[in-house]
């Protein structure tokens, strides 16, 4: 399997400011101080391997999609507004002319999950089939809603392709896709559901739009047995421990520390930090990740947990 980010930001899309580019200019430059480049290709070299990483690249603004590839189909979590580059590069790749099916497996139906099939070209071409699996029964009323007057010119019917809603229950194993796929619900305003991906003896789940305080040994040991021995959990760590227990408690969101503890009792090897907060700025993100990296290596008494953070072009293979 590999998982493929096309949006990793929690809430609603971001882009950089002025400002904020003119902030990576200055760091850039600082950086570079006293060098020369003989020619682009040193240039490159050093962008590529000496700038650090939210001066050179970022972690992206687009809200939560991810492909998840190496089954019989198009698999992707959730339809944040990195479906519309997911769809643009679809049809660079294939054209219009090529039906295909697309499964998507949404953990809830709040907007900056839905918001970007309106912009889903694949969407509107006849011939291909689009799947929407999901534990909602609000799912087609959210859809509907979301591309009506006087909300979007183009209306649900008047989609092209052949869209299919799928209600599914949680804790219940289905095949989709060349997958073995199983929900699990989470502690969201409206419920939110994870899922777990299982292919040729490799798990990984996804799970964002869940708050997981571990107040509950009862709910922490449910979800910890559904993560348990995954190869790969994307996870919900939209804030700072110090945010989630101070004014965001109760905001239907979990923190990078509970994150780590979860995998460490559940036996994941690679935890990928997921659904960053908008207020947070390329430097901040990276501090959150230095700081968990940190915290596992103290906090860590057997295999060491791999921990990495989800941006905008991030692939992992299993």
């Amino acid at each position: 399997m590999i998982f493929r980010f096309w949006g990793t930001r929690g809430s609603l899309p971001v882009a950089l400011s002025g400002p904020g580019v003119r902030d990576k200019v200055r760091r850039a430059l600082q950086q570079a101080a006293g060098r020369s480049f003989a020619s682009d290709t040193d240039l490159d070299q050093f962008i590529d391997n000496e700038l650090d990483f939210p001066t050179s690249h970022g972690f992206g603004g687009n809200s939560s999609c991810v492909e998840v590839v190496g089954g019989d189909n198009y698999v992707i979590c959730d339809m944040g507004s990195g479906l519309r580059q997911f769809g643009q590069q679809v049809m660079a790749d294939l054209g219009p002319g090529v039906p295909q099916r697309y499964d998507f497996f949404m953990s809830h139906v709040h907007w900056d999950h839905i918001m970007g099939l309106p912009f889903f070209a694949p969407a509107y071409i006849p011939g291909n089939e689009i799947h929407i699996h999901g534990c909602h029964d609000v799912m087609e009323e959210a859809f509907r809603r979301q591309q009506s007057d006087p909300c979007f010119p183009v209306h649900w019917d008047q989609m092209g392709a052949n869209i299919i809603l799928d209600v599914i229950q949680p804790d219940k194993t289905y095949q989709f896709g060349g997958f073995d796929v199983r929900a699990a619900k989470q502690n969201h305003a409206g419920d939110s559901y994870g899922y777990r991906f299982t292919r040729g003896g490799k798990s990984a789940v996804y799970s964002t739009d869940g708050e997981h305080t571990q107040a509950s040994e009862v709910e922490t040991k449910r979800f910890i047995d559904f993560l348990s021995g995954a190869d790969l959990l994307i996870f919900d760590a939209m804030y700072s421990m110090a945010d989630m227990v101070s004014v965001k408690q109760d905001w239907g969101h979990s923190s990078n520390i509970v994150g780590v503890d979860m995998c460490h009792r559940a036996g994941v090897a690679h935890y990928c930090m997921f659904h960053h907060e908008p207020i947070y700025d390329d430097y901040a993100l990276q501090k959150i990740l230095d700081e968990t990296r940190r915290y596992e290596e103290i906090m860590n008494r057997g295999p060491a947990l791999k921990v990495s953070m989800a941006y905008d072009g991030l692939e992992i293979e299993l």
